[in-house]
């Protein structure tokens, strides 16, 4: 036997030879021990984002997870399995286990092939963070033993088991210790029981072939050698880990890294988060986002929506909440989260007779007022060159439930009359309304043709609630947000979010403009949306009532709901009772059921901040 022994140790010796002799054939390698300890590369950290009330969001999507933890906030089981089974010696040998390593070289000379490894923590930990993706060669053999010596010379052991059990890779995509135990057993690690420790650290031995959750067999065999080691260096009793041995592995799947509450704000939340600190940052950097959500308004905004369009058949709905202060977007929820795009965000819809407000506002800029008068007739040729189309002149229809005559213009909002507003945008001119549309807050662009009025392009449920703060805040736009502070993973704030607001009306504008809507809801279209106090709306329906919208608001919450088929422009007809589904049929309910409870009371809270207007 002792013969043996020897052998080994002279194996061992002969591949200390060989790395010597690399170093005298090979230039890059002959002076990588006298360099200094490389730079390792930042490991990748999950962001995670947070409700305005420190609620969990979701984590960033990210091809790996990783949350640092200190070793004293773990269970000490698992630096304790993690040792007993992967470099039992840790605490008392160097860089290298010479002990080890001729074991190693005994049990594959008796074996005739590697059986086993000789690695310390310390190697592994500078084989993963440091040399990553390096190709196996004897010089790279060399660099790792080199950095592990300078390593164990200017850390301390316990920083170096910490940065392993942060580092390693323990499979389902969960680097170091407190991803895996969110991911195996939806917790933190500071929570895990001996035996869910033992289990974690038997992975990163083959993190795939012992993936519990696909190979529970061999997962549990690993445990339990885990056991055994813990055993055999006393630190636990021959008794437990038979007890240990026996129950089975107890997973508890997590979701800290898969489920998303408000998944259409946090979608849109993770793009403004992707669009400002770029993808790398967003997704590996480690940020901890708390957002603008109102988790109470978020809840009362499905409950709206699901209470209306709840069955199977019904469309689909979005409904996008702001506060007119600072543009925070306080809540955004859809009825068809799983779609390829953000109905709230993305979907780029008609908004119909809800346009009419750009162009009440267009023409009170220009000196027209609501008391004006106007005929109109139920049909209606406007000869204007300027409205010509394919088939000739443009010819306006009023809706069945619009009214027709002589009325002043604040009566005319309020009813919706087409043929009314459609002389009012020849009078004030289509570039002027699409000029106020985009300073009031719509993004999408618009063509300005004379039907700009009746809202025949396509705009998005954040783009017209935005338009609709910017009345509730007397004239001043602010940029919707969804995100409020972004800090780095070691606590310090890179991004504080500061409202501050451009003037986009003229203050009396914005008055006048609120008082004709509150007429709308008060005895006109919108009366579906009455909540029993002062409220300002319009409602909207799309030629064929393929579209409809309400969108309103109070001093300190404005609101748009859309509803439609999201993936074709289907006429919708017999939804909760009505034949045909308009601005103050469905969506003026849906609005009423989220404001009535959710509405906050008082005067609207003054900007922060206003900055003069752009140069036209």
């Amino acid at each position: 036997m002792l013969a043996v022994a020897l052998l080994a140790i002279a194996v061992a010796g002969a591949a200390t030879a060989g790395v010597a002799m690399a170093v005298w054939t090979d230039p890059d390698a002959i002076g990588a021990c006298a360099q200094p300890p490389l730079t390792p590369q930042v490991a990748a950290r999950t962001s995670l984002v947070y409700a305005g009330d420190g609620a969990l969001l979701g984590a960033v999507p990210a091809a790996s997870h990783r949350e640092p933890v200190a070793l004293g906030a773990m269970s000490h089981w698992l630096p304790e399995a993690t040792v007993a089974i992967e470099d039992r010696r840790f605490w008392r040998h160097g860089a290298f286990d010479y002990e080890g390593i001729a074991r190693a070289a005994l049990a594959d000379l008796e074996a005739g092939r590697t059986v086993q490894g000789a690695s310390t923590i310390t190697q592994q930990l500078v084989r993963d963070r440091d040399l990553a993706g390096e190709r196996m060669t004897v010089g790279r053999k060399l660099r790792e033993a080199c950095l592990a010596v300078q390593l164990e010379r200017i850390w301390p052991k316990r920083w170096i088991l910490q940065a392993y059990l942060d580092d390693v890779f323990y499979g389902e995509h969960a680097y170091g210790a407190e991803a895996a135990a969110q991911t195996f057993f939806d917790r933190p690690a500071r929570d895990l029981t001996l035996a869910q420790a033992a289990l974690l650290a038997g992975l990163p031995q083959a993190p795939s072939q012992l993936d519990p959750l696909r190979h529970p067999a061999a997962a549990r065999a690993r445990r339990n050698a885990v056991l055994a080691a813990l055993r055999s260096v006393g630190a636990i009793s021959a008794g437990r880990e038979r007890a240990l041995a026996a129950q089975p592995l107890g997973l508890r799947p997590g979701r800290r890294y898969r489920a998303v509450a408000a998944p259409a704000f946090f979608g849109a939340a993770v793009r403004s988060l992707v669009a400002r600190d770029g993808a790398a940052i967003a997704r590996r950097g480690g940020l901890r986002v708390r957002t603008t959500l109102d988790p109470r308004l978020e809840r009362r905004a499905n409950a709206a929506l699901h209470t209306w369009l709840g069955a199977a058949s019904d469309p689909a709905g979005a409904l996008v909440a702001i506060d007119p202060a600072t543009g925070a977007v306080r809540a955004m929820a859809t009825t068809a989260p799983n779609m390829p795009f953000n109905l709230a965000s993305d979907a780029r819809r008609q908004a119909g007779s809800a346009f009419k407000v750009f162009t009440l506002a267009a023409a009170l800029e220009a000196g027209i007022p609501l008391d004006s008068v106007w005929n109109g007739p139920p049909s209606l040729t406007i000869p204007d060159r300027r409205c010509l189309n394919a088939t000739g002149a443009w010819t306006v229809h009023n809706f069945a439930d619009e009214g027709t005559g002589t009325m002043t213009l604040a009566q005319a909002i309020a009813r919706s009359v087409n043929t009314i507003f459609a002389q009012v945008a020849v009078r004030v001119g289509p570039s002027r309304i699409v000029a106020v549309a985009h300073r009031m807050g719509v993004r999408s662009p618009l063509t300005p043709v004379c039907s700009i009025t009746l809202g025949p392009e396509g705009v998005s449920p954040l783009e017209m609630t935005s338009a609709f703060a910017t009345l509730a805040a007397g004239g001043v736009r602010h940029t919707p947000t969804l995100l409020g502070q972004v800090r780095r993973a070691d606590g310090t704030v890179i991004a504080s979010r500061a409202p501050r607001g451009v003037r986009a009306l003229p203050a009396p504008v914005a008055v006048e403009v609120t008082s004709a809507l509150e007429g709308v809801v008060r005895s006109g279209t919108g009366q579906a949306a009455n909540i029993g106090g002062p409220v300002a709306g319009k409602t909207g329906t799309a030629e064929n009532f393929v579209d409809a919208w309400f969108c309103g608001y109070v001093p300190r919450l404005a609101t748009c709901v859309w509803i439609g088929n999201p993936r074709a422009e289907t006429p919708m007809h017999d939804v909760d009772g009505f034949a045909q589904v308009v601005g103050g049929s469905v969506p003026a309910r849906i609005w009423r059921d989220f404001m009535a409870p959710a509405t906050p009371a008082g005067p609207p809270a003054p900007p922060a901040s206003v900055a003069p207007p752009p140069p036209a």
